[in-house]
């Protein structure tokens, strides 16, 4: 059973940038398709990055529209690690941060696609 582990959420003013890190522990890092999504107050989970399992000609990568040319999703497989680079960040990007891995299977925005979460980390983000 892989774990997730988030760190790297904070408090930022709008403008600013946060990388975010999970690194999975217990599986196959290199088999699964993982995703960002958040979660923001009284809302719902909604889907931010994702990318490939599988390297071609690069990383296969995936980006809701609101956050497109703002956020970058990598991974490092040697260190079991999916980063997400955010920059230029909005008071609206604040919300829970949650890093999923998907044991099989294509990139997915469906957040019940994905079968391992982490804890969530908070990105907060002041006007």
């Amino acid at each position: 059973q892989v774990q997730l582990v988030e760190s790297g959420g904070g408090l930022v003013q709008a403008g600013g940038s946060l990388r975010l890190s999970c690194t999975a522990s217990g599986g196959t890092f290199g088999s699964y398709t993982m995703g960002w999504f958040r979660q923001a107050p009284g809302k719902e989970r909604e889907f931010v990055a994702s990318i490939s399992r599988r390297r071609y000609r690069g990383d296969n990568v995936d980006y809701a529209d609101s956050v497109k040319g703002r956020f970058t999703i990598a991974r490092d497989r040697a260190e079991n690690t999916v980063y997400l680079q955010m920059n230029s960040l909005k008071p609206e990007d604040t919300a829970i941060y949650y890093c999923a891995a998907r044991w099989s299977g294509p990139m997915s925005e469906v957040m019940s696609e994905y079968d391992s979460w982490g804890q969530g980390t908070q990105v907060t983000v002041s006007s």
